[in-house]
């Protein structure tokens, strides 16, 4: 009996990413569209804010020492950002009810969303494989500028979870737009 040998290729198209730069959204691309649920239980989507200038922050969990400082920033800078025309919007994979007691706790002004099923992390290029402790699928530590129109005007990727965004550079991003 004679032995068949049978191969099989398969291709796929993909795109190769820099480690450095996770995201392969651009300055100047349109941003990802979502809908997620808020600490409020309330579903949100970012065509909702058109017309406004969006802060977009991924951070990787809920009251962790350097998301609970970068979160209290934005809530003591918060006046800065209403007067710029800007919402500020927190996106992190902790469930609805776990954000609820982080946004009460930290008394924050700001929206909280829940992309428990990292779809949205995945579609800014900012999903973090491996965490402390061993937790696995978390964001990066990232921010985005989104225009009025919806247009990405500032990306910036953390690698290292303890750093803090550069909010000089978001402020600044900001202050050009109106």
């Amino acid at each position: 009996m004679k032995k068949k040998s049978i191969l099989l290729v398969i291709s796929y198209n993909f795109a190769v990413l820099n480690k450095k730069d996770m995201s392969i959204l651009q300055i100047g691309d349109r941003a990802p569209s979502f809908n997620l649920f808020s600490s409020d239980k309330q579903e949100i989507n970012l065509q909702s804010y058109t017309g406004k200038n969006v802060v977009l922050l991924f951070f990787p969990l809920a009251f962790s020492g350097t998301c609970t400082k970068e979160v209290c920033m934005m809530r003591d800078d918060i006046s800065r950002y209403n007067n710029i025309n800007a919402e500020v919007i927190g996106i992190s994979v902790d469930s609805v009810f776990t954000l609820a007691k982080f946004k009460e706790e930290n008394a924050l002004p700001f929206t909280l969303l829940s992309d428990f099923n990292k779809v949205v992390i995945k579609a800014y290029g900012c999903l973090r494989e491996e965490f402390a402790f061993g937790y696995k699928g978390v964001a990066n530590r990232s921010v985005f500028v989104i225009d009025h129109a919806g247009i990405i005007k500032h990306i910036e990727i953390l690698e290292n979870p303890g750093d803090l965004p550069n909010f000089d550079a978001v402020n600044e991003v900001l202050n050009s737009l109106n």
